[in-house]
């Protein structure tokens, strides 16, 4: 590929330096990395919040890069083109060098319930015989993979590597997650959508947005920049920004379906909680369903909502989408039943490790409950501070016995976290060990109990320092149990 061909028309500020000898360079790949600058490859410098990229223009070009791609004026021995955005254009230039990417492409956006929502969706496509993947926090899910990963929206060269690949394996239908990190660095700026879709908003990286609002304008790009006009807009209604999120679909021209108890697309008429399931009565038009869900929580209701409404508006039949959602599994880590005990009391793994998110798992369980819901949880180290004795707070409420314990405390010191977290936990108990936590919790266990271990979910290490090590809330949870029943 030819340098002229990675920018189009979309940047024609570039256009006089490559209508010149420089617009005919031979292209063999690009990075924002300089360590995986090769020969032939462009170097795009992004401006970091720990480094500019620009320092690393001269390592670059001798690893071999032909051009370079900066946000302002940088010397180099090969042609600069300086962009108002090189984010934008690091996410442009992937899409147009790898080119391929599923047939119909949807986005989910929101706080809690991304990844659930991408699941269901890539589930009911499934069920209506479409060669169907996701693409998010847990990883890839396709036909022919299933990758564990970690980043919610991956960066823009390896999210368009990774859509080609996907095309070239036969997938027509993929779904993924849209941080607001992933909206804001323009990630998925080269992804061609059909669909998008808005969950709710609750209290989240507070420590890299400013403020609510800021972080609700990042959600937003994926309705007023990324969404072509008229494309269908899937919003959740019952959520307390859903208004927000539909005026700032409507002004950017899009197609609102809202889903939900307020919902005209998808409207919920009624919701039967039982342990295992939960029955709800389903208006879509003037056609009403009946449909069992296999799967706890009022939140999960939501979420099965949405990814359907996310299905019918890329094709599938009402009737297909609602017979999908009684043969749903849930996305793993997200009020996952790991296992009981003998004498039936129940414990789940949940990846609940923001305010909203908690509150709605320890309310989800109550309905079900005879006994004490009981939950284990921490908070992650090097992230936002404020949201700790929130949680505390939330837990102790909304649980009968609440154990605070260890997350991810990454290169904060765990005790101080433990100790934000007890300033609005009154009651709780404190055990820093997660391990011993969970064993704690479930020797607690009795006969109509609930455990929530909550915070990391589908997760496989843990973060202390800057070394990751092995652990599962799964194996653990498992081990106790096995223990408790002997």
């Amino acid at each position: 590929m030819k340098l002229k061909d990675l920018s189009g028309d979309l940047f024609p500020e570039l256009q006089p330096l490559l209508s010149g000898p420089a617009g005919d360079i031979d292209v063999t790949g690009l990075s924002a990395d300089s360590r995986q600058i090769k020969p032939g490859m462009v170097f795009v410098a992004l401006a970091g919040v720990k480094a500019d990229g620009a320092r690393f223009v001269d390592a670059a070009v001798a690893s071999g890069a032909v051009a370079v791609v900066a946000g302002h004026d940088v010397q180099a021995a090969v042609p600069v083109l300086r962009v108002a955005n090189p984010r934008r254009y690091l996410a442009h230039a992937a899409a147009r060098f790898h080119g391929r990417q599923p047939g119909c492409m949807v986005a989910v956006t929101g706080t809690a319930g991304k990844t659930s929502v991408a699941s269901f969706t890539r589930q009911i496509w499934a069920h209506a015989g479409h060669q169907a993947a996701q693409i998010g926090t847990t990883g890839v899910i396709s036909p022919r993979r299933n990758d564990y990963g970690s980043l919610t929206t991956p960066d823009p060269v390896s999210l368009h590597q990774l859509l080609a690949e996907l095309a070239d394996e036969g997938v027509t239908h993929a779904a993924m997650e849209a941080s607001s990190h992933g909206l804001d660095q323009s990630r998925l700026d080269g992804v061609r959508l059909a669909a998008g879709a808005f969950t709710n908003l609750g209290r989240d990286h507070m420590d890299y947005h400013p403020d609510m609002d800021d972080y609700m304008r990042a959600k937003m790009r994926l309705f007023t920049d990324l969404l072509p006009k008229g494309a269908p807009a899937v919003i959740f209604a019952d959520d307390a920004w859903s208004e927000k999120a539909i005026a700032a679909a409507r002004a950017a021209g899009c197609d609102i379906r809202t889903v939900g108890r307020h919902g005209d697309f998808i409207a919920l008429k009624r919701v039967e909680h039982f342990r295992h399931k939960q029955v709800a009565e389903v208006h879509v038009g003037e056609e009403i369903f009946e449909v069992h869900i296999p799967l706890a929580g009022d939140f999960q209701i939501a979420n099965a909502l949405v990814a359907a409404g996310l299905a019918m508006s890329t094709g599938v039949p009402a009737a297909t989408a609602m017979k999908a959602l009684e043969k749903l599994e849930g996305a793993s880590g997200r009020l996952e039943l790991v296992g009981k005990t003998k004498d039936g009391a129940l414990a789940y793994v949940d990846y609940a490790h923001k305010p909203e998110a908690l509150a709605n798992v320890l309310s989800s369980v109550r309905p079900f409950t005879t006994g004490r819901v009981i939950v284990v949880f921490g908070c992650g180290g090097d992230r936002d501070k404020g949201k700790r004795p929130i949680m505390g707070e939330i837990a102790t409420r909304l649980a009968d016995i609440a154990i605070v314990t260890d997350d991810n405390p990454r290169t904060e010191v765990p005790e101080t976290i433990r100790a934000e977290i007890m300033a609005g936990a009154k009651g709780a108990r404190e055990i820093g060990d997660r391990a011993e936590a969970i064993r704690e919790a479930v020797a607690m266990l009795r006969s109509g109990d609930t455990l929530i271990v909550a915070g990391k979910g589908h997760e496989e290490g843990q973060t202390i320092g800057t070394e990751t090590f092995p652990f599962s809330d799964h194996a653990e949870l498992r081990k106790a149990l096995e223990g408790h029943d002997h």
